[in-house]
């Protein structure tokens, strides 16, 4: 099947995959850590990178109903959290194109300070 790309966000401190420290986001790119997912505390980033995405589909949440995509790491296909496509209220249109990590399927890590870059 070939090699699959990595991309790597860079920062001084790196959000990755649980399973398998593939790099998704670093903390330049929290939004807000007061969310809650299946396994508890969760958080709200700008841009997470290495995912990939469930069919959209529409879920009744504490804040309102919402249509979203659950997102899997790129590399070991482990479930990360989700994606929010479209929120219905128009204080919840800030999370629209956001994404949903919870906590205890990521883990933090030192980075260091440069650019981002690809990984083959």
């Amino acid at each position: 099947m070939g090699r699959v790309f990595l991309e790597h966000i860079g920062g001084s401190k790196l959000f990755n995959c649980a399973q398998c420290q593939t790099n998704l986001t670093n903390r330049s790119q929290l939004i807000s850590t007061r969310f809650t997912g299946a396994t508890g505390r969760a958080y709200l980033f700008k841009r997470v990178v290495n995912l990939t995405f469930s069919n959209v589909q529409e879920r009744v949440m504490l804040t309102g109903r919402h249509m979203v995509r659950d997102v899997m790491c790129k590399s070991c296909d482990a479930k990360l959290g989700w994606m929010y496509e479209y929120a219905t209220e128009d204080a919840q249109k800030y999370k629209e194109g956001r994404v949903i990590l919870e906590y205890a399927l990521i883990s933090e890590t030192e980075g260091f300070q440069g650019e981002s870059g690809s990984i083959h």
